[in-house]
């Protein structure tokens, strides 16, 4: 039986037990100077994850693929997320692991400060992982600022930063220092947006060939997702609307002379075209299945697998391709159950019928990722986490 792994809170060190099964540092699921284990052993209180997630297959195109990790609250999608890019820097990736979720549980699952809108440096690994929160309370903080600065002329640096300053100019004239006191809604979403942008077109990413997005709970996730399409249906509404007002207006301007605005106005029109080419960009990427994955992450409860049947039938409509389904926080079986754990069993086992049940759900790859007795935290746990779950 694999063990689990328990966090000493005195000694701050890591260390395994097995009931029946003692594992030495020899085996090959356990290395030591990979997790630094201490050598004392302890008890496991679970079993390892049952279903093959067909981790070869995730890793072994060298192009760039994108995995982005979602669900319900609280099921977990964070540890899974981190553990996962763990494991593709472990096997050779350059990877970067994104959070959109305003939790800041990225930065509580590596232990390490994560809020600073920029990508930190995960020690450890085997190649380069790069960790970034998307902070949204900070971006409101400096959208306010930007607003107020100038009578509002700030929005276009603003927006500069996020990679979207060419929607920042046709913003500059809005006086939005007086029109606006905070920031629209979906801000946190058009800031992932621009990210994926970033990592897209920015040399600076180039040699990144693995970004895991951990995302916010499903109403988040499902906007973000979303997003692209609005705004590509909005940015066009207004091309086709300056258009019609150019072409009934030309006429006068010709007699006025004011062939310099015209000029200025058609190269607002270009700017809202390449926005809108970026947007397509983004939403494309997001529905290539060649490319893109996103991986439902769930636990067995029948309130979670409903919410995650209804996440999934939004991915389809949104057509992101969807493969994979983690149940975590799995009991493993036991010969001297106490009743509450009986208890939770049958519940758990009436929530994985319902995922056989679900036809949707039962097409995907099932991952089984068995309960831990601590808190999953730190680089040494979470690889240990990743080699017992992307197998």
């Amino acid at each position: 039986m694999a063990s689990f792994l328990r966090h000493s809170l005195r000694s701050r060190s890591y260390f395994f037990i097995g009931p029946s099964k003692t594992l030495s540092f020899q085996s090959p699921t356990v290395d030591k100077n990979r997790y630094k284990i201490h050598p004392r052993l302890v008890r496991s209180v679970a079993t390892a994850a049952e279903d093959v997630a067909g981790f070869d297959e995730m890793v072994a195109a060298r192009e760039r693929k994108y995995y982005m990790l979602g669900g319900k609250g609280g099921v977990g999608k964070t540890s899974c997320a981190a553990s996962l890019a763990l494991k593709f820097a472990n096997h050779g990736h350059n990877t970067i692991v994104v959070s959109t979720d305003p939790a800041h549980s990225l930065s509580d699952s590596f232990a390490l400060d994560l809020t600073g809108g920029k990508l930190v440096a995960v020690d450890g690994t085997d190649s380069r992982l790069f960790a970034l929160e998307i902070n949204p309370e900070k971006a409101k903080e400096d959208f306010r600022d930007a607003t107020q600065k100038d009578g509002g002329s700030g929005v276009k640096d603003f927006m500069d930063s996020m990679g979207l300053g060419m929607l920042g100019d046709q913003l500059g004239d809005l006086k939005l220092g007086e029109l606006l006191e905070n920031p629209p809604p979906g801000m946190d979403e058009a800031i992932a947006v621009s990210k994926v942008l970033q990592f897209l077109e920015s040399q600076e990413y180039g040699s990144f060939t693995r970004i895991v997005f951990d995302t916010a709970p499903t109403g988040h996730t499902l906007r973000l997702l979303s997003l692209p399409d609005f705004l590509d249906s909005s940015i066009g509404k207004i091309i086709k609307i300056k258009q019609k007002i150019a072409s009934a207006t030309s006429a006068f301007k010709n007699m006025l002379g004011q062939g310099k605005q015209e000029l200025q106005e058609q190269q607002t029109s270009e700017k809202l075209e390449q926005l809108k080419e970026r947007m397509t960009k983004v939403r494309d990427l997001f529905r290539n299945a060649d490319t893109t994955e996103f991986i439902i992450v769930t636990i067995p409860t029948v309130m979670a697998v409903s919410e995650s049947s209804r996440l999934l039938a939004s991915l389809k409509k949104e057509h992101v391709p969807v493969r994979r389904l983690v149940v975590n926080q799995l009991l493993p079986p036991s010969a001297t159950d106490c009743k509450f754990c009986t208890i939770r069993r049958k519940d758990q086992m009436r929530a994985l019928e319902m995922i056989q049940r679900d036809p949707a759900l039962a097409s995907l790859r099932l991952i089984r990722s068995p309960l831990v007795d601590a808190e999953i935290r730190g680089v040494p746990a979470l690889t240990f986490m990743g080699d017992m779950v992307w197998r």
